[in-house]
Formats: structure tokens, C-alpha cells, sequence
């Protein structure tokens, strides 16, 4: 993480006025990619979800409900091994590599999470979409604007976000709805946490005067981490708020 005085005293001879315009800019292009990978997986899910030829392919009924098939498994997996490519393979791809694999990752996201739209009403995945947005944003906002350093809290947030891993694993055999109550709450507070860290660290780490391909490459992952943020937290509250079909 880039300290908070080397991040403004990073230009000698740019003013603070310019600099802060420049990170504004920079914050704005965080923002856009976002936006446009999670418009992306929406469409990606509609489509999917409505499309019986293509969601055949990844999903068949089994007993009454729906079940992935073996290309629906792939998708369910592949975002995992995108966002590993992106984050361990960064330095060595160019920038318009890593927008590639960005939009691929945000496609196939929303393939995988087509099912919602078949599990979860139109209304209340819409509902529990725009509360997300709202809840999203504030903490953005507080993360960009605060002048609290926010490290300690998004060490102890991660370290509480394997913890929420191994209990939903855990889970998965104990079948228990009220710690699955639990798993959700946590999960909710941990990523509204994230939220706040993720764009004070996307903040600090911009440097005026980098490369173009360097800002373009660094701009993506700031929306990666940011869209993670979103999609995670989304998921959780829909277990409150959303009301099956």
C-alpha cells in the first residue's frame, strides 16, 4: 500500500489541485469498469436464464430442482480461476490482455449466477439489487472520503473472510439453517467492511505520472476487487431479502 505522504508528494511539480483532479479521474475509470462489468454479468445472466437453449447447457432439473451439468460446474468454477490469472499473472500481460480477461471473467460470472434469476423472483432480486447499489455506495463514499487508515481494519476483515469460507464448507454438511442465518450476516458485515478498505486502498495506490499501460492495468483490478465487493455482498443480503419462486 502506497502511504498516504508519498501519495502526495509523489509529483514535485504537479499542485495538489492537479493531482487531486487526477485522481478523480483515475477513481471515476475504477468506477466505470465496475459499472460495466456488472452491467455485462446481467445481461450475461438474463440471457442465460431465458434463453432455454443455453441453459440447458449449464443447468437440468433433477427431482424438481435444477442442477448444474458438467459445463454448469465449469462455469461455476472458471471466475475463480480468472480472478487467479488476473491477480498472479498481472505484471506480464499488457493492458489490453488484462481487459480481455476481465470481460470474459465478468460473462462468465454472469452465466454462473444465471440460476438466481430462476431460484429468486424478479422483484426481489431487483429489490435486493438496488438496496446493494445504495448500501455500496455509502461505504464507498466513506472509504474515499475518511481520513481514518482503514489497513488495520481490512487486515482483520480478510482474515475473518477465510473464516466464512471454512463455515460455509462446513456447512455444506451440516445442512444448519441457523448458522447458515449466521454465515449470512457475517458474510453481509464482511464485505460492507471490504467495501470501505478496497477503495481507500485503490485511493493510495494511484501515483501520478505512471505509464498509461501501468493506470490502465491497475484501474482493472481496482474494479475487480470492487465488483467482488458487490457481487458478494448482493448474494448475501438476497438470502434475507430475496423471495423464492
Amino acid at each position: 500500500m502506497v502511504d498516504r505522504n508519498s501519495y502526495y508528494s509523489g509529483s514535485q511539480t504537479r499542485s495538489a489541485a492537479e493531482i487531486d483532479e487526477g485522481l478523480r479521474a483515475y477513481m471515476l475509470t475504477v468506477y466505470n469498469y465496475m459499472a460495466s462489468a456488472l452491467a455485462l454479468t446481467g445481461l450475461a445472466a438474463y440471457v442465460t436464464a431465458n434463453t432455454p437453449a443455453i441453459l440447458n447447457l449449464f443447468y437440468s432439473m433433477e427431482g424438481g430442482f435444477l442442477a448444474p451439468t458438467m459445463l454448469g460446474y465449469i462455469a461455476m468454477f472458471s471466475p475463480l480461476a480468472f480472478v487467479l490469472a488476473l491477480n498472479f499473472g498481472i505484471n506480464k500481460m499488457q493492458a489490453s490482455t488484462t481487459q480481455m480477461l476481465f470481460w470474459a471473467f465478468a460473462v462468465v460470472m454472469g452465466i454462473s449466477l444465471s440460476n438466481i434469476l430462476l431460484m429468486y423472483t424478479g422483484t426481489s432480486v431487483a429489490k435486493t439489487f438496488f438496496v446493494t447499489s445504495a448500501a455500496f455506495g455509502s461505504l464507498s463514499l466513506y472509504g474515499y472520503t475518511t481520513k481514518k487508515n482503514l489497513s488495520g481494519m481490512g487486515s482483520f476483515l480478510i482474515m475473518g473472510l477465510f473464516g466464512l469460507i471454512i463455515a460455509m464448507v462446513v456447512n455444506m454438511f451440516l445442512q444448519s439453517s441457523a448458522m447458515e442465518f449466521i454465515i449470512s450476516i457475517v458474510g453481509v458485515l464482511i464485505f460492507a467492511g471490504l467495501t470501505a478498505y478496497d477503495t481507500q486502498r485503490i485511493k493510495l495506490m494511484y501515483l501520478e505520472g505512471e505509464h498509461s499501460e501501468t493506470a490502465t492495468k491497475k484501474a482493472i483490478m481496482g474494479a475487480l476487487s470492487l465488483y467482488l465487493d458487490f457481487i458478494n455482498m448482493f448474494l448475501f443480503l438476497l438470502r434475507f431479502m430475496g423471495n423464492r419462486n
